[in-house]
């Protein structure tokens, strides 16, 4: 089977730190699909606006080169312990290939390269390829009753503040952006082995912009918040 991408996934996710480690821990993340020749097809798209939800099928291309891996150490057991790569989402993967459930927000069928697809909660970073996509269906693929093994436990949330030196930059952004930045550093995205370092400073590239923050006795402070000029979101 030779796999090519249908579309690009435009993301509010910069890079590939601070980005949420599943999908719908930060509902207010946006990102549009949009499809390359020959699917860009309004026909390809019909009865898609009455799913609130579809699975993308993508690839983890910033990592594909670094080849797959037997076990890995999961950021929910600390990035100390490890299990096999297929009890788990991590990217080194034999074939590169991701699953994330987002929302349809709607269809941007007058841009030009549309009809694309306006998508929330995503947790795909900037430039991520899509390899296919199908609607999610509650009645089938919703199974309250199911075990999670050792992600079983709800992930926790840091609360966020933003610091005076960064408050006039924070409160020109839209609700939002300000909403995704809240979102995604509230579920601490520094790596596992490093959350005991308190004080030290980290950049995330969220929303186009470089955002600032340290951990400091369990809470996310922001201290600086810098427009990225490399950003599609500031084109």
């Amino acid at each position: 089977m030779m796999l090519e991408p249908i579309g690009i996934v435009r993301s509010c996710f910069g890079s590939k730190f601070g980005i949420p480690r599943q999908p719908g821990l930060c509902p207010s993340a946006w990102g549009r699909l949009a499809f390359h020749p020959p699917y860009r097809s309004a026909e390809a798209l019909r009865g898609i606006d009455g799913f609130s939800h579809l699975w993308l099928i993508f690839g983890f291309h910033e990592t594909r080169d670094q080849g797959w891996r037997p076990t890995v150490r999961p950021p929910r057991l600390g990035g100390n312990q490890r299990v096999g790569v297929f009890a788990s989402r991590s990217t080194f993967r034999p074939n590169g290939l991701g699953l994330s459930l987002v929302a349809l927000e709607g269809i941007d069928a007058a841009a030009e390269d549309g009809p694309a697809l306006l998508l929330g909660g995503l947790d795909l970073l900037d430039g991520t390829p899509v390899f296919d996509v199908k609607p999610y269906l509650s009645y089938a693929e919703s199974v309250p009753e199911a075990t999670s093994g050792f992600a079983q436990e709800a992930i926790s949330r840091l609360p966020v503040s933003v610091a005076e030196t960064a408050r006039v930059e924070f409160e020109g952004l839209t609700a939002r952006a300000k909403a995704v930045i809240q979102e995604a550093l509230s579920l601490d995205p520094r790596p596992a082995t490093q959350t005991g370092d308190e004080g030290r400073e980290f950049g995330a590239d969220l929303c186009g912009c470089n955002v600032r923050f340290v951990v400091s006795e369990g809470i996310c402070t922001v201290f600086q918040i810098e427009p990225n000029k490399g950003s599609w979101l500031n084109i």
